[in-house]
């Protein structure tokens, strides 16, 4: 089995767990007698185990084939999920937690450690268009499941049996990744030469970077509807399509562009998503019909889709080969914080000025992002 392959499937696995936390934790927290305010404390857990294993990730792919931390990773996520569902109480599911964001953050710095140096544009963009489908067909299985009248530990422990079976199938494939040592690729001497001049200012403004994207897409995501209906006056039914499709925009735009930029250059489409971004914000933020609004998120979706698995993807040039792993984990990582933090403040921000104020706040985030993008171009010279 190609090692792309196996890459799209262990992706998209994982994200079905990922997609169905807010949906079942309504059940969840009745079960264990839990207030709804405990779901922000149990993902402190799993977003920190992510942090510290994104991060350590980095390192150990110097010295393990990929394929043999994605088998681990992957078998501590199943674990983890069978854990929580025969949790008896909060604290076990909050140890599950924890050991899932060990597993995630192993998993997803080594897939796009991999990826940077041995996946083009295409390649690599399909691979995160996976995720993107198993966060849509996860809440679609649970809805079957809850419909069918079984409660919430059954997804879980179905998810868990199906991560089980993956693991098994990564450890038997799991000669079929190459090394990715500093050996894996010899660098250009260009890129070698880069690595001396603004080392420091351009690991800051990446690392910045990434975690504003990817709070972007998440907060757009998550606030979208409450800022389309109490914000725009728009139909909850109709908002809840809108939200769908922008996470539709998210696949398709990984799917479509990916092939677009192995034609045009990474660089350009990345260059272009980057800019496309506070343009969508700044049409969100124009007062007018809710439909404005709502083309200003499907171009953030489109916009936004591309952008981390390109900046993935160009991370040797930036870094060199030899380097480009452990800069990729840490990338990961300051993803896992900003995907995190930054919704959490839109949230505050939200419930002080209103629905309305989602925006703006994108738009002023969306510049700060070309900042960071400008910061993280400065070792290439571009």
């Amino acid at each position: 089995m190609p090692a792309l392959v196996l890459a799209c499937l262990a992706y998209l696995s994982v994200a079905l767990p990922g997609s169905t936390l807010g949906q079942l934790w309504p059940s969840i927290r009745l079960s264990l007698g839990e207030p709804v305010g405990a779901l922000g404390i149990l993902l402190a857990f799993g977003v920190a185990a992510t942090v510290v294993s994104s991060a350590a990730t980095g390192r150990v792919l110097a010295r393990v084939r990929c394929g043999v931390v994605l088998a681990v990773g992957t078998g501590l996520v199943a674990a983890a999920l069978a854990a929580e569902a025969v949790a008896p109480a909060a604290w076990v599911f909050a140890v599950g937690m924890a050991v899932f964001g060990l597993g995630f953050g192993a998993i997803d710095s080594a897939l796009n450690a991999y990826a940077a140096v041995r996946f083009g544009a295409r390649d690599i963009n399909w691979m995160h268009a996976s995720y993107g489908l198993g966060a849509t067909v996860g809440p679609l299985l649970v809805t079957a499941m809850l419909a069918a009248g079984l409660g919430w530990r059954w997804p879980y422990a179905s998810m868990a049996a199906a991560l089980a079976v993956l693991t098994g199938v990564l450890a038997m494939t799991r000669r079929r990744w190459q090394p990715l040592g500093p050996a894996a690729v010899d660098p250009p001497a260009r890129a070698v030469a880069a690595v001396a001049g603004s080392s420091a200012v351009a690991a800051v403004g990446a690392l910045g970077f990434v975690a504003v994207e990817t709070g972007i897409e998440s907060g757009a995501g998550i606030w979208g509807y409450l800022f389309l209906t109490a914000g725009r006056g728009l139909s909850h039914p109709v908002a809840g399509v809108a939200v769908s499709a922008y996470w539709a925009m998210m696949f398709a735009g990984r799917a479509v562009l990916g092939p677009v930029a192995e034609r045009a250059g990474a660089r350009r489409v990345l260059a272009g998503g980057v800019a496309c971004v506070p343009l969508g914000a700044a049409v969100m933020s124009v007062p007018g019909p809710g439909f404005v609004a709502v083309l200003g998120l499907m171009i953030v979706g489109l916009a936004a889709a591309p952008i981390f698995p390109l900046l993935t993807l160009t991370t040797p040039e930036r870094t060199g080969a030899a380097r480009s792993a452990r800069t990729v984990s840490m990338q990961v990582a300051a993803s896992a914080v900003g995907g995190a933090a930054l919704p959490a403040g839109l949230g505050l921000a939200i419930q002080a000025g209103g629905a309305g104020v989602l925006a703006p706040l994108l738009l002023g985030f969306g510049v700060a992002m070309g900042g960071g993008y400008a910061l993280a171009s400065l070792r290439s010279g571009r």
